[in-house]
């Protein structure tokens, strides 16, 4: 079965060629081939046959929703009511979720079929998908390569063709990462475009609910039903929703910024550099405007947002110590023991350096030292990228400094942390951004390119995203 995209699998089902019964089936035999990916945690397979059934017997009847048919996975750190969820933790392991995130109950209302649970990094907590408790994911590309993290098991569904899409969550890039690794659309909307609800928390300034796709139509109507306001958080936008599924190729031409020092930095790899300088070049030629301007700031986005995430981190999981939520440790014998050792055997190693780290900028003494300052220059990075986009449409620069590392390779914290570098950006700022395939590095992996857009642009995002998947 080859399905390119919804809107061909929509048009099927309606005309009966296909059933919802047939595109379960056809995506659980892919994950059966696709187990040493090690992308789900846990198939839905009764589930999501028996709700296909449903569903075909609905159509047939003439209702239908905006996503009927279309086979969602989700990241192991959003809640499904009755249905295990664990953040990829020791600490989380066996709980069962009482409530659905707003993001599922939107789409199962609109008809779509959940197929498992996906792997990822520990509590969202990782570049490359190795600080799992349940192991790393491969790369479907190269199975001795990473997926990038955190959502790399949601990226290697998807890239594999176990699921249409995969839900993931993006707090310093852990959505683009790995969607640049294994060559897929990957979207980080807006801040406060989607509901955190039910989102396991990691970075609460920082987290955004997002998409994993084949192609930039999936994704715009994935958005499109899961934005907007929510009772139950009060940082979700009362923006209106734009009509983000109407995707069509920008036709008037665009003023974009090109960020310089992502082009000129070190640890650029030079193919992927070349790929934008032609993609500059053949933007120009089209009649766009495209503008090199400097990121002077680009050396202090990692470190200012591992001090804001790393801090509110700390904050976050203060609440999974085996008294109030979480794994008890067997030998703890009083309430001392058992905060140290549930938090030091439920925990895995970066999860605690993570901690540790925030507990100590937010530590009496440290804390204008480090977090104040960290907020201060956070608001220097929104600042002056508001400042590009005045008199811009779009900031272009690559999505990665790099293509998917070797399982292993990097063993030095500060190493990985700087996996981040050109994502890290767009959270800080809040602005909605997009990694967009854009071809194959010499090493036959892929790699991609980020477009990053005004707040809450999100529809003049995906068109001019389309505009680049079908030029270049």
């Amino acid at each position: 079965m080859n399905i390119s995209s919804y809107a061909s699998l929509r048009q099927q089902l309606l005309v009966g060629t296909i059933s919802c019964s047939n595109i379960v089936e056809h995506y659980l035999n892919n994950i059966k081939l696709n187990e040493h990916l090690n992308a789900f945690l846990e198939v839905f397979e009764t589930e999501a046959i028996e709700r296909a059934s449903k569903l075909d017997a609905q159509i047939k009847k003439g209702n239908t929703g905006k996503l009927i048919g279309m086979v969602i996975g989700l990241k192991d750190n959003i809640c499904y009511k009755g249905h295990k969820v664990s953040a990829a933790s020791k600490i989380l392991e066996g709980f069962e979720s009482l409530y659905s995130s707003t993001a599922v109950e939107r789409l199962e209302k609109e008809g779509a079929i959940f197929i498992g649970r996906l792997n990822c990094d520990e509590f969202a907590m990782g570049s490359s998908n190795e600080n799992s408790a349940f192991g790393p994911v491969k790369n479907p590309h190269d199975n001795t390569k990473v997926t990038g993290g955190s959502s790399g098991g949601s990226a290697a569904a998807v890239a594999s063709d176990c699921c249409m899409v995969a839900l993931g969550s993006d707090t310093g890039g852990s959505i683009r990462q790995p969607a640049s690794f294994t060559g897929l659309v990957g979207v980080k909307p807006t801040y406060g475009r989607v509901s955190r609800h039910g989102l396991i928390a990691y970075g609460s300034s920082l987290d955004q609910i997002g998409s994993f796709s084949k192609n930039v139509a999936d994704s715009s109507i994935v958005l499109e039903v899961i934005a907007g306001p929510d009772e139950f958080d009060t940082t979700a936008s009362t923006n209106p929703i734009d009509n983000y599924s109407d995707v069509s190729a920008v036709s008037e031409k665009k003023k974009i910024v090109v960020l310089q020092e992502p082009l000129e930095h070190d640890k650029t790899d030079s193919e992927i550099k070349e790929k934008v300088q032609e993609l500059i070049n053949k933007l120009q030629e089209q009649g766009h405007e495209v503008v090199i301007k400097s990121m002077p700031l680009l050396d202090y986005l990692v470190p200012c947002y591992y001090v804001i995430s790393n801090a509110e981190a700390s904050s976050n999981l203060s609440r999974y110590d085996g008294v109030h939520i979480g794994y008890r440790s067997p030998g703890a014998f009083d309430m001392e023991s058992t905060y140290v050792k549930s938090r030091t055997e439920g925990f895995g190693t970066e999860v605690k350096r993570r901690i540790m780290l925030g507990t100590f900028v937010l530590s009496a003494g440290y804390y204008d030292a480090y977090f104040s300052k960290a907020q201060k220059v956070r608001r220097k990075i929104q600042d002056y990228t508001n400042q590009l986009l005045t008199d811009a449409d779009f900031v272009i620069s690559p999505t990665t400094p790099n293509t998917a590392f070797e399982i292993g390779a990097k063993s030095d914290p500060i190493e990985m942390y700087l996996q981040d570098i050109f994502t890290v950006h767009a959270n800080l700022s809040g602005n909605p951004a997009i990694s967009l395939p854009m071809g194959k590095h010499s090493n036959g992996l892929p790699f991609g390119i980020q477009v990053l857009a005004p707040h809450f642009a999100e529809k003049q995002m995906f068109d001019f995203s389309e505009y680049l998947m079908n030029k270049f």
